[in-house]
This record gives C-alpha cells, structure tokens and sequence, in this order.
C-alpha cells in the first residue's frame, strides 16, 4: 500500500521545490543565482532599483520572518541589522556576495527544520499578531521564492543588453 504524504510533507515538498529542488515550473530561486558572477549580482537596471543580490538578501530575510511567525523566536536575530530591503553590495567582493548567498541557504534550512516540526493541525492555527495561517504564510513564501526567481531571470537577461 503507498503511503499517502501528510499535509506538512507535501508543503516542504513545494517549498524546496519553489527554493532549491528539480520541478516542473522552470527554475526556482537557488537554480536563478546558480552561477552568477558578482557583476551580475550588483548590477541595478536603474537608479533606485533592486538588484539581484538585494533579491537575494530579501528572500533571506523573509524566511527569517516566517521562521520567528511559526517559532515564536524574538525580532531582531536576523543576522543582519534592518528589515525587509537590504542596500547591497556593502563591498563588493566575491566572499561578500557568497556570505549572502549562504545565508539564505541558511535561513531556508532554518525554515525547514521549523516545518517539520508542524503536525497538520499546527498548518491551520493562525499565530499571534498575524492574521494569516500557518499554511497560508508558508505558501505565501514558496510564492515569493518564485516571485523572485522571476525577476531575477529578467534581471540577468536585461544585464546582458
């Protein structure tokens, strides 16, 4: 008999596969900076306008955010002082731009690990000072992934002009 997947399985499920894993939607936001050079990351289409490496920061932090929603961990522990946008690059350099990266390889693991610990019944609970479910938000970040994933295959294509 197969096993049917519980509903917390299959939203990691579309989580990592709006993140980092194969599916069938094209690539996802990991796949959208695989290969990047430093240029690319801190090229800006215009003044006052995100560049890629700030998407990258963003999503970073937004997986924090969903992270303390669901953990009930206190603000400010993001590793990063501010919120939400993130003026980058601070240097531009190769080990800067990689910290980035691997902090938002961090804060999606992090992200994760919390899901796991979700049974059904917690996907349905609306937290504290929230006013959108566990699930709801959750899907919300498998969507943003994407969301950015998009402008960042616009970003690097219009760089190239």
């Amino acid at each position: 008999m197969t096993r049917v997947a519980t509903e917390t399985e299959q939203l990691r499920s579309i989580l990592d596969a709006a993140y980092n894993q194969p599916s069938w939607h094209g690539t996802n936001l990991r796949g959208s900076i695989r290969g990047l050079s430093l240029e690319q990351a801190a090229w800006r289409p215009a003044r006052n306008r995100h560049n890629i490496w700030e998407l990258v920061v963003h999503s970073a932090y937004w997986k924090y955010t969903a992270w303390r929603r669901l953990t009930g961990a206190d603000r400010g522990s993001f590793p990063l002082e501010g919120s939400n946008w993130f003026r980058r690059p601070e240097q531009t350099t190769e080990r800067a731009w990689r910290a980035d990266i691997a902090l938002l390889d961090r804060m999606h693991r992090q992200l994760m690990e919390a899901v796991g610990r979700l049974t059904s019944k917690d996907l349905s609970l609306i937290p504290p000072r929230s006013k959108v479910s566990n699930f709801a938000l959750l899907s919300g970040i498998a969507a943003h992934d994407l969301y950015h994933a998009g402008q960042i295959q616009l970003l690097k294509k219009l760089s190239r002009r």
